[in-house]
């Protein structure tokens, strides 16, 4: 193996890696988030109730269907996550560099 060869290997499984930790950096601050949105959404849910009482099926209504758009981020972001890591573009364009350098 030459050392070219080493040095190539070496810059895609340095990409690979980076690639790994920004997927997984972006994947718990999306989990964060959604955690954060489901707390706030029922605790003013919460507090909508113990203002009116009477309104709790349409506050019910409310909470479920802005949870439910609030849920979307995580599944967007996962979505990219596994593109970053199944597609990686980064990689693509470094393999592609690499071979342009080694061809000469």
């Amino acid at each position: 193996m030459s050392p070219a060869d080493v040095a190539q290997i070496s810059a895609i499984a340095q990409i690979s890696a980076y690639t790994a930790i920004g997927v997984g950096i972006i994947l718990a601050a999306a989990g964060l988030g959604s955690a954060l949105g489901w707390g706030l959404i029922c605790s003013k849910y919460m507090e909508g109730i113990a203002r009116q009482p009477e309104m709790r099926p349409q506050l019910l209504g409310q909470m479920l269907f802005t949870g439910g758009l609030m849920e979307a981020f995580p599944m967007i972001v996962l979505g990219i996550s596994m593109w970053f890591i199944f597609a990686n573009p980064f990689l693509g364009a470094a393999q592609a560099s690499m071979a342009a350098a080694i061809a000469g």
